[in-house]
């Protein structure tokens, strides 16, 4: 496998490849990835605008009325579970942390909502420490590219992507990935016929393509 190649490759293609959250804050940030659980950064993006209005600062969020809370991100999936959560980590933020994000992984992952996607994408994002944070975007691009196998869990997928590629690259890494997976090799409807890395990739359904293709020549 050509690392090399492959990021070198992504990079000409999304050289502004970045977190598409908005935020304006550490707190911000968090709360945005816990609300973009099984949904996308747009639908996020629509209802944070109206919940930070509300509720400012991590107390504010505390301290806030469950049903506002919910108003505000209605939009979302899962957003009675989402709302506690947030209101949740919240409390422990204000209550514990001065109402400052830390950036160790084992207190973020202790925060309610939080776990190791989240606070990997916090990491990367807001403190600028290497991760690899495997969302659905990541898995899939991994797999079909050979960093790993379709049965490994996301786990084993986010160790073999540390171990191929460089850990001053994990970050870029990252974000490359989730555009890729985002806007080009999409679960479906990839764009196959495009794709500089079809010689290379292990999904079976590409299988097939190539092996329509070749027959073409």
């Amino acid at each position: 496998m050509d690392v090399s190649f492959i990021l070198g490759t992504l990079k000409d293609m999304f050289p502004d490849a970045h977190c598409e959250l908005n935020y304006h804050s550490d707190y911000e940030l968090l709360i945005a990835i816990i609300l973009s659980a099984q949904t996308t950064d747009k639908s996020v993006n629509k209802v944070t605008p109206a919940l930070f209005y509300h509720f400012p600062t991590p107390r504010a969020l505390a301290d806030g009325d469950i049903k506002r809370i919910e108003k505000d991100i209605s939009k979302l999936g899962l957003y009675h579970a989402k709302a506690k959560n947030i209101k949740a980590c919240a409390k422990v933020l204000a209550d514990v942390y001065d109402s400052k994000v830390p950036s160790s992984f084992k207190k973020l992952t202790e925060l309610p909502g939080v776990g190791r996607k989240t606070a990997s994408v916090m990491q990367t994002e807001y403190f600028d420490i290497p991760a690899m944070p495997v969302d659905t975007h990541v898995e899939r691009i991994s797999k079909r590219l050979g960093f790993a196998k379709f049965a490994d869990s996301v786990e084993v997928v986010e160790r073999k992507l540390k171990r191929k590629i460089p850990r001053d690259e994990w970050n870029m890494a990252h974000q490359l990935f989730i555009f890729f997976g985002r806007y080009f090799c999409m679960a479906r409807n990839p764009k196959c016929e495009q794709c500089p890395f079809l010689s290379i990739c292990k999904n079976e359904k590409f299988e097939a393509y190539k092996r329509k293709e070749k027959a073409k020549q």
